[in-house]
């Protein structure tokens, strides 16, 4: 039972419900379900689709573990990795094969998927091994990562991701923000990179407010706009007032949790406000896994 929760651990479940909105959010851009709600086996792609990226994100933060294992015995010996609860080999095992299970899954979908998964694991594994040590490059990387699962989303219908991958910049942009941020978990960071942040979580807001515009949506996108608002400047603003380890933890963890309120305010805003409902669902269980298992 310790081993089995030790991978779970590993996994950071709360995180991998926070991927799984951004399938929902890509598919709702898509339009695929305006035609094909009715029909359960049209469904199967969706369920495809997120198994993938649970895979995906799954192995991603596996591998995370893995390359970082010796820090940890410094910074964080209570991880599985450290402790000795999980070896080095079994989780680069598990890693593995959560990455090849995603990349499988997606190209049960179609070509375009499959090929966006692979571009996904790539850029998680990059970020792991490489992009985390580049003040810039790093949370760049890691957004890269969320930007690309977004148009794995959307690729349920592949001919709409050329008209739709400008997209994928707006969770670049947000998870970069929360990537820099993520820096002075430990030993605290600076106010200016709060600032900074604070600056960029304010232009996703008005980008996805502006494509709700675009819509027709814009009410529909305030619904969880605000919350999603709420949710991420509340503990940033506390950080930026006292930037401690503490304060900008419970800031980086309320921004990935966040991310379940932007996924549903972009569903909202093209109008799927159904979608919206069911990816709005995930936050409780985001929240309650984000209370057992690590967000970071």
């Amino acid at each position: 039972m310790k081993k089995t929760t030790g991978y779970l651990r590993l996994m950071r479940p709360a995180n991998i419900v926070t991927s799984v909105a951004d399938i929902l959010a890509g598919v709702a851009i898509s339009g695929y379900l305006i035609f094909n709600l009715n029909a359960i086996p049209n469904l199967f792609p969706v369920l495809l689709l997120c198994l993938s990226t649970i895979g995906l994100y799954g192995g991603g933060v596996v591998f995370n573990d893995v390359f970082d294992a010796d820090l940890d015995m410094v910074e964080r010996p209570e991880r599985p990795i450290p402790s000795g609860l999980i070896t080095k080999t079994e989780a680069t095992r598990l890693a593995s094969l959560l990455i090849a299970f995603g990349i499988i899954c997606a190209f049960l979908v179609n070509i375009t998927s499959g090929i966006l998964a692979f571009f996904v694991a790539a850029a998680a594994i990059v970020y792991d091994r490489f992009g985390k040590h580049h003040s810039f490059l790093g949370p760049l990387n890691m957004g890269l990562c969320r930007g690309l699962n977004l148009l794995l989303g959307i690729s349920i219908l592949p001919f709409e991701v050329q008209y739709c991958w400008f997209l994928a910049v707006v969770p670049i942009i947000y998870i970069a923000s929360i990537t820099m941020i993520s820096r002075g978990e430990v030993h605290g960071g600076s106010k200016a990179t709060l600032y900074t942040a604070s600056f960029l979580y304010a232009i996703v807001i008005v980008s996805i407010l502006y494509f709700s515009f675009v819509k027709g949506n814009q009410l529909f996108a305030l619904i969880f706009l605000v919350p999603f608002a709420w949710m991420i400047f509340t503990p940033l603003l506390a950080a930026i007032k006292e930037p401690v380890g503490k304060n900008i933890g419970k800031a980086v963890k309320s921004g990935v949790l966040a991310l379940i309120l932007m996924n549903a305010a972009w569903a909202a805003a093209f109008g799927a406000w159904y979608i919206a409902l069911l990816i709005v669902i995930l936050l409780p269980i985001s929240l309650k896994l984000g209370r057992l298992f690590a967000v970071t």
